[in-house]
């Protein structure tokens, strides 16, 4: 069973930065898509950024130019830098890992990690 390990969260000051970090506890696993989704008290989940394997990376709009997503495939970890936070990315913020073994699609999340920005 693939575990996601998730770290970096916290309190931070509007216009500070965090670094968020998710590694797989597998690492023969390769994951085709890791990426970050984030859930506001009452507001449903959303994307924040999403990487392949190649390095391709997609971003929720409300996070342009403000998060870089990365990953080191031979970790099979994914981190997600934050500048420029403000009061409203305060969320919990989930790692996901999506991959393909045995001709099945499997996807992982991990348990959490808190960001909070205060004004």
């Amino acid at each position: 069973q693939v575990q996601l390990a998730e770290s970096g969260g916290g309190l931070v000051q509007a216009g500070g930065s965090l670094r968020l970090s998710c590694a797989a506890s597998e690492g023969t696993f390769t994951f085709s898509q890791m990426g970050w989704y984030r859930q506001a008290p009452g507001k449903q989940r959303e994307l924040v950024a999403t990487i392949t394997g190649g390095g391709i990376t997609n971003y929720g709009d409300s996070v342009k130019g403000r998060f870089t997503i990365s990953r080191d495939n031979a970790k099979n970890t994914v981190y997600l830098q934050m500048n420029s936070l403000q009061p409203e990315d305060t969320a919990v913020y989930y790692c996901n890992a999506k991959g393909w073994r045995g001709g099945i699609l499997w996807n992982y999340w991990g348990q959490g990690t808190q960001v909070t920005v205060s004004s």
